[in-house]
């Protein structure tokens, strides 16, 4: 095994346990991927704690390699109670970051309700903000994806969804190289931006994207996707 995926990277269960014998009993692991993106998607990653799980090769999805990181999210996907949501461009630029990861984690967790029957009372999260406020409680904790199984494990899946739509999305704008650099701002995105201009999949109101472009301030307020109801 490489030195950066040894025995020292693996996510504990310490967190989970905690929770458990505080009395919860759906605990979900909850990450997002995507944030940083100037195209697509941002998407979160729930899944249900399950101590009976024993997948090898769970990490933080940045540490696995892509094919590493597509076969543990297959074997993972059929083992661990799960759901993924997205929050898309347009949504975005209209409710800004902070409320369009809440509505990906919201449609995450109707993802888990619907195809495993499953509504958590708990929730551990990566990073410092609860997105969760008002749903159920939530542990907040930096590098949540590096120490704590459920939301490494969420991570992985989050990951591996997202990459899959933006490999898809690449056939229909392929000057933009979305199939490499998955919208991140790769020298070949930034370099399409300045020949073609924003496509219809990316943030708009991105201000190193907008400065790019040579554009001035966006303009909140553009609707938001009706085929993308929203969930709070």
């Amino acid at each position: 095994m490489p030195a950066a995926l040894s025995r020292r990277t693996r996510p504990g269960r310490h967190v989970e346990a905690e929770l458990t014998d505080l009395g919860y009993i759906g605990i979900v692991g909850v990450d997002e991927v995507g944030r940083g993106a100037w195209a697509g998607p941002v998407s979160a990653g729930v899944a249900l704690w399950t101590p009976q799980d024993r997948t090898q090769g769970v990490r933080d999805s940045k540490l696995l390699p892509p094919e590493a990181r597509a076969a543990v999210a297959t074997r993972l996907a059929a083992r661990v109670p799960h759901g993924v949501g997205h929050a898309w461009p347009a949504e975005i630029d209209q409710l800004g970051m902070t409320s369009a990861l809440r509505l990906a984690v919201m449609r995450a967790l109707a993802a888990l309700e619907r195809d495993h029957g499953a509504v958590p009372d708990a929730a551990v999260m990566d990073g410092s903000y609860d997105f969760l406020a008002g749903v159920c409680p939530a542990r907040c904790l930096p590098k949540a994806d590096l120490r704590c199984r459920s939301v490494a494990t969420a991570s992985v899946l989050a990951k591996v969804v997202r990459d899959r739509m933006m490999v898809e999305l690449a056939a229909s704008h392929p000057a933009y190289d979305f199939a490499s650099n998955k919208g991140y701002p790769s020298p070949q995105h930034r370099h399409a931006l300045a020949l073609h201009g924003p496509t219809e999949i990316h943030r708009r109101s991105w201000a190193p994207m907008r400065a790019l472009l040579g554009r001035g301030e966006y303009p909140r307020g553009a609707l938001v996707d009706d085929r993308q109801p929203s969930l709070f």
